[in-house]
Formats: C-alpha cells, sequence, structure tokens
C-alpha cells in the first residue's frame, strides 16, 4: 500500500507538528506533500528528515517570510499535487491540506484542526486584527475569503472519513462541512512534565501573546487581586500592552526556555487560561505537572479539564472572558483547593498521551482500509 501525507505548511514545531510527528511515527515509509517546507536544517527530525513534496508556492517571492500571503493561492496550489498513485492519504489540515484531489479508490482521511478560522467563524476578528475590515482592501479581503469557504465547503466531499481533535470541532465540522466527524484528541508530550507535589504561592499563565489568548484579561484580573501573585511567560506582539497592564504582584517573564517553563508549571498554585481554543495543549500540560487549571469554559478546555464536585476534579471554569469572572473563578478555585488532587490532575492529563493518540489513529485507519477492501 502507497500511503501519502499532506500537511498544510512546514515552517515551525507547534501543535499540528506534533500530530504530524506521530502520524510519521505510525507510518514511517509514507510520502509527505505540503504547500509549502521551510523548516530549518535542526528542526527535522520530527518528520525523520523526509523529503518534503511542495507546491509551487515554494519558489514565489518573500515566500519564506510572507507565506500566508498567498493564501488565495493555496487552494488551487494543493491541488496541483499529483497523488493519483497512492492507495491511502491522510491528511493533517487546519487551512487547505484536505483539499487534495482524490479518486474513487483512493482512501482519503482527514485530521481536521479546525476548518480555515479565518474564512469561516472568526473572520470578522481576523479581518479587524489585519486592519482589513475597512475601504477598498477590506472588500477584497471578504471576497477572497468568501471564495476560500466556497471552496473549503466544496472539497469537503473529497474527504471519505474525517477526525477531530476534540469534540468542539466536530460540532464545527458538522456546522461547515455536514459531515460527521470521530474525535480523537492530539498527542501531548505527559511524560516531559513530571508530577511536582509541592506547590508555591503563584499562579502561572503562559502562551503566545497574541489578543485572542486573553493574557491582557488575565494580568488586568490580577492587578485587581493585589494579593495573588501572577507570573507570565511568552512572548509576542501583545508583549508591550500586557507590561502596561501589570502591577507588583505580577511578574512578565518573558519567552524562556523549556525546563524553566516546566520548572513554573510544577510549581504553580494553579495555571490560568482564558483562551477559546480548539483544543489547547498547556492545561493538559499543566495538569501533567499536577497543577489544578483554571479556564475558560468554553470550547476545547471543556473536554480536558474536570470542573466537577467530586473526587476526581482538576480545575475551576469561568464562563465569561472578563475580569470580575475570572476574579471570581480564583476564589472558587481557593475555596476548594483541597478538593482538587494533584493525582488527580496527572491521571486526567495521562489520556491524552502520544501512545493513545497511535494507538487509535492506526485502529481507525486500518478498520477504514477494511472496509474500503469490502467495498471493492
Amino acid at each position: 500500500m502507497k500511503i501519502a501525507i499532506v500537511h498544510d505548511w512546514l515552517v515551525t514545531y507547534a501543535g499540528a507538528e506534533k500530530v504530524l510527528e506521530e502520524i510519521i511515527k505510525i507510518y514511517p515509509d509514507a510520502d509527505l506533500f505540503s504547500v509549502v517546507d521551510f523548516l530549518p536544517s535542526d528542526q527535522r527530525s520530527f518528520i525523520k528528515n523526509k523529503k518534503v513534496k511542495t507546491t509551487f508556492i515554494q519558489n514565489l517571492p518573500l515566500a519564506k517570510k510572507k507565506y500566508r500571503t498567498y493564501l488565495p493561492f493555496m487552494p488551487f496550489a494543493i491541488e496541483q499535487l499529483d497523488l493519483s498513485e497512492y492507495d491511502l492519504i491522510i491528511s493533517s489540515s487546519h487551512a487547505v491540506a484536505k483539499g487534495i484531489l482524490t479518486g474513487p479508490d483512493q482512501l482519503h482521511i482527514s485530521y481536521v484542526h479546525s476548518p480555515i478560522r479565518y474564512a469561516w467563524d472568526l473572520q470578522f476578528q481576523y479581518l479587524r486584527e489585519s486592519g482589513l475590515n475597512k475601504g477598498l482592501k477590506g472588500v477584497l479581503a471578504k471576497y477572497m475569503l468568501k471564495k476560500i469557504r466556497d471552496w473549503d465547503y466544496r472539497t469537503a466531499n473529497s474527504v471519505d472519513y474525517f477526525l477531530s481533535n476534540s469534540n468542539f470541532i466536530g460540532k464545527r465540522i458538522w456546522k461547515i462541512y455536514r459531515r460527521k466527524s470521530q474525535t480523537i484528541y492530539p498527542p501531548v508530550d505527559v511524560s516531559s512534565f513530571s508530577f511536582f507535589k509541592e506547590k508555591e504561592d503563584f499562579y502561572l499563565t503562559a502562551s503566545r501573546m497574541v489578543p485572542y489568548k486573553k493574557i491582557d484579561l488575565i494580568v488586568e484580573s490580577f492587578a485587581n487581586m493585589p494579593d495573588k501573585n501572577l507570573v507570565v511567560i511568552g512572548d509576542g506582539p501583545d508583549m508591550r500592552k500586557i507590561k502596561s497592564l501589570a502591577t507588583k504582584n505580577v511578574q512578565i517573564l518573558g519567552y524562556q526556555p523549556f525546563g524553566i517553563l516546566r520548572s513554573y508549571m510544577q510549581r504553580a498554585k494553579a495555571f490560568v487560561f482564558a483562551a477559546e481554543e480548539d483544543f489547547g495543549i498547556t492545561p493538559v500540560e499543566a495538569q501533567a505537572c499536577g497543577t489544578p487549571v483554571i479556564a475558560y469554559g468554553k470550547g476545547g478546555a471543556l473536554e480536558t479539564v474536570i470542573d466537577e464536585s467530586g473526587s476526581k476534579q482538576t480545575g475551576v471554569f469561568f464562563n465569561e472572558q472578563k475580569i470580575d469572572t475570572i476574579i471570581k473563578a480564583v476564589q472558587k478555585f481557593e475555596e476548594n483547593q483541597e478538593k482538587i488532587k494533584y493525582e488527580n490532575c496527572r491521571e486526567n492529563a495521562l489520556r491524552f498521551s502520544p501512545e493513545r493518540f497511535r494507538d487509535e489513529f492506526e485502529s481507525f485507519v486500518n478498520e477504514k482500509i477494511k472496509e474500503k477492501k469490502i467495498l471493492k
């Protein structure tokens, strides 16, 4: 059986690439395709140093740094990849990878991190943050996104089976494509976040500092709780704004290497998470350290954090992205802190191990391969 794996773009090692890494471990002999491949030579081990077959966008001017500006051409580009010789095609998609062309005798399984966020329900947020919500540029951007939506909906028909990275994304797949999906949670390297019971008197948040992560909201909330300490790890476009909001009880550390991040995550009283994520890896990493989570109760966090009065509780939810709701959630956490066992946090995190991902993914694919043969 000839197998092809299709990924949107290869430029860094982040959440989607961690999924790709585990898929390649299952199918080490598969050929790898991508819109562009600009991975540095020292970051190619996770794809087993495979030679990647790319599209014409790879060779366009400034593509290495400005590849996202070629988004209007990506649907056409991905369709130019010739996969006709492959029996099984696995796409790992948050943008255009699922749109590759396949025939009736080929099996196409698509693991969807999300339908194209900035073309669907997050369009207005994307346009505002990009300064493209007004004027002629705004009209052109909206028209381009409309064309991408048309293409995205149409190409869903070329996928035989959808896998989603959370039930939350499964609902989005149904809403947009009217297709059912099966959830297989993404792999989290829980073994790298060792269990630690000795907690200290500070809260932690860690993230890239971009608007939707709501780090500014967390900092403002703790500015209104001067008796509680917050440590903030991460960097990004919002760093200056976030620093301006910090008070004496808020420590902004900026980017930190993994060892320091893990140490803070292990020692924190609780991890604070205010974003609406498709899945959200950091709350799972925190729980792997035995650290409870105070999270916005929407999106993937509802599936990774347990906020129930019982023996297995691992955190507390707040239902609005507002200062007063975060303050109330912190107060609720401190009132119930003794009920949340660190061992339960660790046990819950182990549900998302890479080994579990590989077992579930391979079992699903093998089942569909057998069905395909029966249909023949």
